[in-house]
């Protein structure tokens, strides 16, 4: 797309912003319905999916459910790319809470055609803010696939303290770390003691299997030390590829 193209569907978007539904499914299975400036405080990271994650023979693409270590929960995905980015976002400090399908956005195009789009994720952050947030390949965006995402961007815009984020395949190194980080991820690898002296090993900074040997035997010691990652209590660089040489600290050593 051009960016005169894009451009266009930008100004035509915030122009139609103002006639935005917005329906969800709330506690309980009770189904709302309310114009966009009424959802600013409704708590959308426990809303139930709008729709039903369906399965059946020879499908094409791949739902599921993902644990959220964040929240205890699962959301839905249906495909491989969104499970990615369900996983990114459990990894992700700012996130403390996550639904799938939140809602389904309505209104009509300047033909007066009805229109509806259903994001795919409704992240909660620590500070009170949101971002609602669609994935797609990026050679899969289409024309119509790309004015519906700008009038949820422009939907969003309007609402206070949300934001919209539509994110494509992620850096295939970056989900390769967090995919193996997020394998220990449950509570039960967070042993207090092989924790606590993990992070007085790694408190300025060792090579991650020397610093795991330092604290015992890695056989034991390294799914807790991988766990510590995976929450933010320990850091390493996954933009890279991990080794055993990839150097762990504290966060308030790095």
């Amino acid at each position: 797309m051009d960016e005169v193209s894009e451009g266009r569907q930008e100004s035509e978007a915030s122009a139609l912003a103002a006639g935005v539904g917005v329906c969800w499914v709330a506690a309980g299975a009770q189904r709302q319905a309310a114009a966009l400036d009424a959802v600013a405080g409704v708590a959308f990271e426990d809303a139930a999916p709008v729709r039903v994650f369906s399965s059946y023979r020879r499908q094409r693409h791949f739902p599921g459910m993902w644990w959220l270590a964040t929240t205890g929960r699962h959301v839905g995905f249906e495909s491989w790319l969104e499970r990615d980015h369900a996983m990114l976002l459990d990894f992700d400090r700012d996130v403390c809470g996550l639904s799938s399908q939140p809602f389904t956005l309505t209104w009509r195009d300047l033909s007066g055609k009805a229109v509806s789009h259903t994001p795919d994720y409704f992240a909660r952050l620590s500070d009170g803010s949101a971002v609602v947030v669609d994935v797609r390949p990026a050679e899969r965006v289409k024309p119509a696939d790309a004015a519906k995402f700008a009038m949820a961007a422009s939907a969003c815009a309007a609402v206070p303290g949300w934001s919209f984020r539509l994110v494509h395949e992620p850096d295939p190194v970056l989900a390769a770390n967090v995919r193996w980080l997020s394998g220990y991820r449950h509570p039960r690898h967070g042993q207090p003691q092989v924790g606590g002296l993990l992070r007085e090993v790694f408190e300025g900074g060792e090579g991650l299997l020397a610093g795991a040997e330092r604290a015992g035997d890695p056989i034991g010691v390294l799914p807790v030390l991988f766990h510590l990652i995976w929450r933010g209590d320990l850091v390493a660089d996954v933009s890279v590829p991990m080794h055993d040489a990839t150097v762990v600290s504290t966060r308030a050593a790095g």
